[in-house]
């Protein structure tokens, strides 16, 4: 009967082992929460940084009706843009490899340019389309439309990584629709989407999967 018992148990240790394996196999999951956290981070000292931008050009965000926009600024913004764009990347790399390195976990596996190609198609669409909307001149556009591409390559992106980054999607391209309707108050969004939500995620995926 005991040992019976013991090979029962030793069954499902396999199983759960390779269980373990297909999933490690099929999902890119040395993505570390604290990217996120840092990710947001960068947007919301961004988004304070584009605030102030607004003032030192005689722009008061909250009280003007009609914000017109000069070149150089537009040129301000869209580099502004790129650098907390590249700032979110450089601390999604460190700690993704940092966590990959601590629990001897694959990082350039076939899961995680699955995710990469699912993730880069939305957004280079969205890169387009905003770039297209800058160009035109459309730029209380702009950041509800980021919000929007954002989601959706989350989105795409999930069924290669942790499932629960699927919410985080769902919850930035909801938010991206609604600032559709409030047009001019898109940096407040942006903030919103970008800034504190990912902070939220990131906090709450660090804690489960730490």
């Amino acid at each position: 009967m005991q040992s019976t018992f013991i090979m029962n148990q030793k069954h499902q240790e396999d199983l759960a082992h390779i269980r373990s394996m297909m999933e490690r196999s099929s999902r890119f999951i040395s993505l570390s929460g604290l990217s996120g956290v840092f990710a947001g981070l960068s947007a919301l000292i961004g988004g304070l940084y584009v605030y102030q931008l607004f003032k030192i050009n005689g722009i008061e965000y909250f009280t003007d009706d009609h914000i017109l926009l000069s070149g150089d600024l537009v040129f301000h913004l869209f580099l502004t843009g790129v650098v907390i764009l590249v700032c979110a990347f450089v601390f999604g790399a460190f700690f993704t490899i940092r966590k990959s390195r601590k629990y001897n976990l694959p990082i350039w596996t076939s899961a995680t340019k699955k995710m990469l190609f699912n993730l880069a198609v939305p957004l280079m669409a969205g890169g387009i389309f905003c770039l297209a909307l800058i160009y035109h001149g459309y730029f209380g556009l702009v950041a509800p439309s980021t919000l929007i591409f954002y989601g959706l390559a989350v989105i795409n992106a999930e069924k290669y990584t942790f499932s629960d980054i699927k919410y985080l999607g769902f919850l930035e391209l909801i938010l991206g629709g609604i600032s559709l309707f409030y047009i001019g108050y898109g940096l407040i969004f942006w903030i919103i989407g970008f800034g504190i939500l990912h902070i939220i995620y990131g906090l709450v995926m660090f804690k489960k999967y730490k």
